[in-house]
């Protein structure tokens, strides 16, 4: 008897490719790249001086820790039920079937150590105050949708995102350049960091019922709608006197331009909009951070 073997399928590597790339979240680099270019021009709008190997490190850290925790959150909120094939935010890797949260979780793995490997060339520049705040935010990087009490399943996810997409980032690239802090860096990083909170305080709003069917309660679930809204509102709109009024090296009235940016998603969720009609106002949110940077890169020119 003649037995036949089939050859396995092909891999479309087109496909493949797209769907890691999906799985990374690209629209979510900007919440990691545009708080350390921020850093990076308020040390030398100070100090006229520029590490550019150095800058070019943080970035990459910055992209890799970003890129880890999206993956890793990825197969974690897929293992813990939380996304579904009928989730009503982007497709999401392992619920769609596209890959495995063990392929994920090495994909996780991977960028974690990528950012690692930049963060001890980073070391050896800023010391051990570099070292800790890496450890620190990598470790934070596994722990937000990972381990026994996951931080995005609690109401201090929107804290942990101020924290290091804000603060941490904003004066950990300020160290870096200058090998000094500064008032002048925490406050940068509070005003980037409260539209990144924004982003996520969105994201668990437009995923309200279906993550409290999971057993998620954020920060939305503690306020309430009504209260959510009026808190992003502010996370939008606080950061403008912020940063005109902050003592930044900077001329302010150029900030006040991203006024019409901030108020464009405010609208939508304050007219009632719901569901998969936020997403969008996600891309807003990062747009209009983004757009504070280089507002306030203007600021810096003009005040010169």
């Amino acid at each position: 008897m003649h037995v036949t073997h089939s050859a396995p399928p092909a891999i479309d590597w087109r496909q493949w490719t797209r769907r890691w790339l999906a799985a990374a979240r690209p629209r979510t680099l900007p919440l990691a790249v545009t708080p350390v270019l921020a850093g990076i021009l308020l040390a030398l709008a100070e100090s006229g001086r520029l590490a550019p190997l150095t800058a070019l490190g943080t970035l990459l850290a910055a992209i890799a820790i970003q890129i880890g925790t999206n993956l890793h959150n990825d197969a974690a909120d897929f293992e813990r039920g939380t996304d579904t094939a009928h989730r009503v935010g982007p497709a999401r890797a392992a619920a769609s079937g596209w890959f495995s949260p063990a392929a994920l979780r090495r994909a996780t793995h991977l960028a974690f150590s990528i950012s690692l490997l930049c963060g001890i060339a980073l070391v050896v520049r800023g010391g051990w105050p570099i070292l800790v705040l890496g450890l620190v935010a990598i470790a934070a990087g596994y722990a937000y949708t990972g381990g026994p009490r996951p931080i995005a399943y609690g109401p201090h996810g929107e804290l942990y995102v101020l924290t290091f997409f804000g603060i941490a980032a904003v004066a950990g690239t300020y160290y870096l350049q200058t090998l000094n802090l500064s008032a002048t860096a925490i406050t940068l990083g509070i005003a980037l960091g409260l539209p990144a909170a924004a982003v996520l305080l969105l994201n668990n709003y437009r995923d309200f019922d279906s993550d409290r069917a999971a057993g998620r309660r954020t920060l939305c679930h503690l306020l309430g709608r009504p209260a959510a809204r009026a808190l992003y509102a502010a996370l939008l709109l606080v950061p403008l006197p912020l940063l005109a009024w902050g003592g930044l090296p900077a001329s302010g009235w150029p900030l006040w331009l991203a006024l019409p940016l901030a108020l464009r998603p405010i609208a939508p969720l304050w007219g009632g909009a719901d569901g998969a009609d936020l997403n969008p106002l996600l891309w807003q949110t990062s747009v209009y951070q983004a757009s504070l940077v280089l507002l306030l890169g203007l600021g810096m020119l003009l005040g010169t």
